[in-house]
């Protein structure tokens, strides 16, 4: 009697397709990590060892002088701190105003929805040096400009259509016959949405946070044109490097990177907790 042969080709292709999901994700990364390493390595090193040729590519000439320098000069403590509050500002009106849009979407219909989700991304279509200007004269006129909150509402208005629009994703893979059963158990519209459709996307809206941070911290034309006396850091580098030497660059740009990056770090670990939450 024969024995009847497995066919293990599926699983050869799965295998393979995981090798290759592999190496595509070390090279994203590798190609992300890349120009931070390089910017890092730079910012650490000695004046004089930015001008050897070739460039080592090892760090072998550790030194903070630079990077000291540049945190000394005059202004960057403070527009550091105007670009963290700026950035939470951001996140949290966005979150207030964005979250409720997106379950709304998600959750309802209504004429012009189709319409009205294709509008939410022509927003983003102008150019912000188009926006800037009309922005800066009606910031004048409220007595707003150059403010940190002046910056937060533009910004804001620039994250809410990619809020608003993930949010709606996060909402819809959230079971309706879960939210119905706490409806059914008691809970009101409001406990429903609190206690049980808010926890299961908070991972979903934890990375929505991450992008509107991650826009506002890097966004450096309206901050610049919007404010003065109380710059975020990318507008105060901007205006303060522009004819700097090459050291100084680096180290500007080495403190642009390393807040985003901890913020990122500390909501991914957020997300992941939150994510194994949800799986269990």
């Amino acid at each position: 009697m024969s024995t009847p042969t497995v066919d293990t080709a599926p699983l050869r292709r799965q295998r393979r397709n995981r090798i290759y999901l592999q190496i595509a994700c070390v090279t994203i990364s590798i190609f992300m990590l890349v120009p931070i390493y390089l910017i890092s390595l730079a910012a650490l090193s000695t004046r004089e060892s930015l001008n050897e040729f070739p460039l080592s590519l090892l760090p072998t000439n550790i030194s903070f002088d630079t990077l000291d320098a540049f945190l000394s000069s005059t202004g960057i403590f403070g527009a550091l701190g105007n670009s963290v509050i700026v950035g939470i500002g951001t996140v949290l009106l966005s979150a207030v105003l964005g979250i409720p849009g997106g379950y709304a979407l998600a959750r309802f219909a209504f004429p012009g929805k189709e319409p009205y989700q294709l509008f939410l991304l022509f927003t983003r279509a102008l150019p912000i040096v188009v926006l800037s200007v009309p922005l800066a004269k009606l910031f004048l006129t409220t007595n707003i400009y150059d403010t940190t909150y002046g910056v937060i509402l533009l910004h804001t208005s620039l994250a809410l259509p990619t809020t608003i629009l993930i949010s709606a994703s996060v909402f819809l893979s959230v079971p309706v016959d879960v939210e119905e059963a706490a409806r059914i158990f008691g809970c009101g519209p409001l406990g429903a949405f609190a206690r049980v459709v808010m926890p299961m996307a908070l991972p979903g809206l934890a990375a929505a946070s991450i992008f509107t941070f991650v826009m506002s911290w890097n966004e450096v034309l309206g901050a610049s044109i919007l404010t003065l006396d109380h710059r975020t850091l990318p507008a105060q580098v901007l205006t303060s490097l522009s004819d700097s030497p090459l050291a100084y660059r680096f180290a500007g740009g080495f403190a642009l990177v390393i807040p985003s990056i901890i913020f990122i770090a500390f909501m991914r670990r957020y997300l992941t907790n939150m994510w194994g939450s949800t799986i269990r």
